[in-house]
């Protein structure tokens, strides 16, 4: 086995580190009680770090969009439709994030600069500098929208609909996952760069940000009851790992996109789920078992999807 091929040597370690977190959890290094902590560190501090310092070098001007459009098309037409089907509620919304949120920087940086060379990182930095800016501010709404709608019917009374869209509106924009991408673009557009005193603990922090959560996935998976949720855990890493980069390819050839930008578009659609649909799914406290298990499977099922996606789709000499 070559350990040192692009798929193996990206996608291994993200396995490893879930398994390390599983050992843990097995082994009651960290107790039931403290994951809610820890999910809480990684959601509040180690990713606001991470969002904001990768905003805040993002210059809008200088970056080419249309491949990123079409990625995000796509993206957020399943979306939708993974709402539509899981049903149009906050467990659905919370799925439908996971179906289609991919790892870009644990697994999509070294992955696509081993295949496919600094021009295949740009488009890819091009893509993550926008990611999580539309996908998770478009989930937080919807969320927002279906929590609050949920809470008023609990109650047993209705609420006028614009003052359930200004409370939800106002929830996702001070919501910890999108204020640091707008504070960061925000920063970014004025040129005075981070000062390394500010810089390094943020780089830091944002460096944490992925063992931690692989390791908290770990950790929570060994608490889970992997019997009771493995097939949903299997169809949903099925919708992201096959279902997505599929419906990636075919869209996208169909609207013209060729070459370069359509094989890194395809790998990164191909990618296994984010860590943030996970840390989401901790955060609202819905489909924490599900999700959990499918972060691990669908990161061993994109080994074959991405290696096929690599062997089919055109790569430049590098």
């Amino acid at each position: 086995m070559n350990l040192d091929h692009p798929v193996l040597s990206s996608l291994l370690p993200v396995v490893l580190l879930i398994c390390m977190g599983f050992v843990a959890g097995k082994a009651k290094l960290v107790r039931g009680e403290s994951v809610r902590d820890l999910s809480n560190l990684v959601f509040m501090v180690l990713t606001q770090a991470m969002l904001f310092r990768t905003m805040s070098s993002v210059h809008i001007e200088q970056l080419d969009f249309e491949p990123v459009a079409q990625y995000l098309a796509v993206t957020v037409l399943l979306f939708f439709v993974l709402v539509f089907v899981y049903g149009r509620n906050a467990n659905a919304t919370v799925l439908a994030l996971a179906g289609i949120f991919s790892n870009t920087l644990m697994i999509g940086v070294p992955l696509i600069g081993f295949a496919y060379g600094q021009a295949g990182q740009v488009l890819l930095l091009t893509l993550v500098s926008v990611h999580a800016l539309v996908l998770l501010t478009l989930a937080t709404l919807v969320l927002e929208l279906q929590v609050a709608r949920e809470q008023h019917l609990a109650l047993g009374h209705s609420r006028q609909l614009w003052r359930t869209v200004g409370q939800a509106v106002g929830s996702a924009l001070l919501h910890p996952v999108p204020l640091p991408i707008l504070l960061g673009l925000l920063y970014a557009q004025t040129g005075l760069g981070l000062h390394p005193v500010v810089d390094k603990p943020l780089q830091l922090l944002g460096s944490a940000f992925a063992p931690m959560a692989l390791l908290l996935v770990g950790i929570t998976l060994s608490q889970t009851h992997w019997g009771l949720n493995r097939v949903k855990a299997l169809r949903l890493s099925l919708v992201k790992t096959v279902l997505h980069p599929l419906l990636m390819l075919v869209v996208a050839w169909a609207l013209g996109l060729r070459g370069l930008p359509l094989s890194v578009m395809v790998v990164v659609a191909a990618l296994p789920m984010g860590a943030n649909g996970f840390l989401f799914s901790q955060r609202y406290r819905k489909e924490e078992d599900v999700v959990t298990a499918a972060v691990a499977v669908s990161t061993l099922m994109a080994m074959v999807g991405i290696s096929l996606a690599l062997v089919w789709l055109p790569r430049p000499e590098i």
